[in-house]
């Protein structure tokens, strides 16, 4: 009985519990995608109903990505987010535009790292939050510091109530961005997926900081994104003041929620 009690409390110190929250007034199907080396929690992917929440455990020293996926039928195929039509994703990414939320636990000098990246385009408000098991470093402004992007990319910004949301075509989405499933905008794509330039992807001649510079583009597509959500990063580059960090004591357990 003293050795499996023992094991038990080696098995949660060397895991994180990410536990998922769904705040929307609809159902939104996680993908999970771990990088090379790592597993696929849960397959790669699960429903989450309205209101609903689930805890995932991840090993202490994952690394990978995790995105919402939205209006997905029985076939598994999803409107946004799709990993192949199905809900498992086991291995594949999430077709754009999605929110990106990225995880590198246990990284350099033992930090966890985590941000919210926008480059891969918007589809669902969403947060993430270190919840527990964690020491603040004092005067460290991103020392596991909550982080989201609270505004729908979506929606119109004058337009509060949501019943009315799906009929407005004005949102703060450009047009040339959004991404339609009926009349409603469900989606916004970065300036790199939707015109493929070196210059909005920030490739060849604009493949380092000095030239990718979206104030300098013809239209700063990326200063919208940031306008709307301030600590996720929206080009390449953009991600090294919107990395945060977070230092395990022992472990950090995370709270990623969906329409904060």
């Amino acid at each position: 009985m003293k050795a499996l009690t023992i094991l038990g409390l080696v098995a949660v110190a060397t895991s994180n519990q990410i536990k998922f929250y769904n705040n929307c007034r609809y159902k939104v199907w996680p993908g999970i995608l771990g990088n090379s080396g790592k597993e696929h929690p849960e397959g790669g992917g699960f429903a989450l109903d309205a209101r609903q929440t689930k805890i995932v455990t991840v090993a202490n020293d994952w690394a990978g990505k995790i995105w919402p996926r939205t209006h997905c039928d029985s076939s598994g195929h999803c409107q946004t987010g799709d990993c192949g039509n199905k809900i498992q994703c086991n291995g594949s990414v999430g077709a754009q535009p999605i929110s990106t939320l990225e995880f590198t636990l246990a990284g350099g000098l033992g930090l966890d790292f985590y941000d919210i990246n926008l480059v891969e385009g918007f589809n669902v408000p969403v947060k993430i939050e270190p919840t527990d098991g964690f020491h603040k470093r004092n005067g460290d402004r991103r020392s596991c510091t909550p982080v989201g992007c609270r505004s729908d990319l979506n929606s119109n910004p004058f337009l509060s109530n949501f019943r009315y949301r799906s009929l407005c075509l004005n949102t703060i989405c450009p047009k040339q961005l959004a991404v339609k499933f009926g009349r409603s905008t469900i989606g916004c794509m970065s300036a790199c997926n939707k015109f493929k330039t070196d210059l909005y992807c920030c490739r060849g001649n604009h493949s380092n900081p000095s030239t990718c510079n979206s104030s300098k583009w013809p239209i700063n597509y990326p200063g919208i994104f940031e306008r709307a959500c301030p600590t996720a990063y929206s080009y390449p580059f953009h991600d090294r003041q919107n990395t945060y960090s977070c230092r395990g004591d022992p472990i950090v357990n995370y709270r990623i929620i969906f329409c904060p």
